[in-house]
């Protein structure tokens, strides 16, 4: 994808965070971004971008209402960036919030992506913001059983998707941002922790799928560009 040509670009989960720091990034330079949300910030509708709130994509109620605002929309790049963080250790084993995880860091992007395929072309392209932390080689801490468990099933519907997409000329990019300062990793609003901002990590995962083609279709890759193990 050409950053001198416009492009329309969907971003789920795009009132905070990464997802807004690239719904910023791409509307600086020209795109036209539709950003999914279930309630948007004042930050984002200063953007002058197109909200579309009520975006649950955990429920087929907020995958319908998407699918209904972007009726008729080609979309050159679907970014599946929303996701949520618990935080279960073997000693506080919750199987409820495995299973949230579960629904709205795989399951969700995959139905999502799904209810959208009329909407791409050859030559579209699915980004999927993942997690090294869903690598089973790169687990050396155990723990936070949920969100590991939901990325890797990430990490392997998007090889599929990739895989089933290769004829339609639809490219499928795999990507870590980082450890990255946003209120995910900082329950306390304070943004201390973390190793890049949000807007540096924007700026990297853009990049990578400016440059993604179907020959690194289904690559796992942090946003610095190293191909990552599974």
């Amino acid at each position: 994808m050409s950053t001198n040509t416009r492009k329309t670009i969907v971003i789920t989960g795009a009132n905070r965070g990464i997802g807004y720091a690239m719904a910023k990034l791409c509307q600086q330079r020209g795109d036209i971004v539709y950003a999914l949300c279930r309630k948007s910030s004042k930050d984002l509708d200063s953007l002058g971008v197109n909200v579309i709130e009520q975006v649950e994509i955990a429920n087929q109620s907020g995958i319908d209402k998407a699918v209904s605002a972007l009726k008729g929309i080609n979309i050159d790049l679907l970014i599946n960036n929303a996701g949520i963080l618990r935080d279960e250790q073997l000693s506080d084993l919750n199987k409820n919030t495995i299973i949230e995880q579960f629904n709205v860091n795989a399951l969700a992007p995959l139905c999502l992506s799904h209810a959208l395929l009329t909407n791409l072309s050859s030559g579209s392209k699915i980004a999927l913001i993942t997690s090294r932390m869903g690598s089973i080689t790169d687990n050396t801490s155990g723990g936070r059983y949920g969100y590991r468990m939901s990325k890797a099933a990430l990490n392997i519907a998007a090889v599929s998707l990739a895989r089933d997409l290769t004829e339609d000329n639809i490219a499928v990019g795999i990507y870590h941002p980082g450890y990255v300062q946003t209120e995910m990793v900082n329950s306390n609003g304070v943004l201390n922790n973390g190793d890049i901002s949000a807007n540096e990590a924007a700026e990297r995962l853009i990049a990578l799928m400016d440059n993604l083609t179907m020959s690194d279709s289904g690559v796992f890759k942090h946003s610095n560009g190293e191909i990552l193990p599974w």
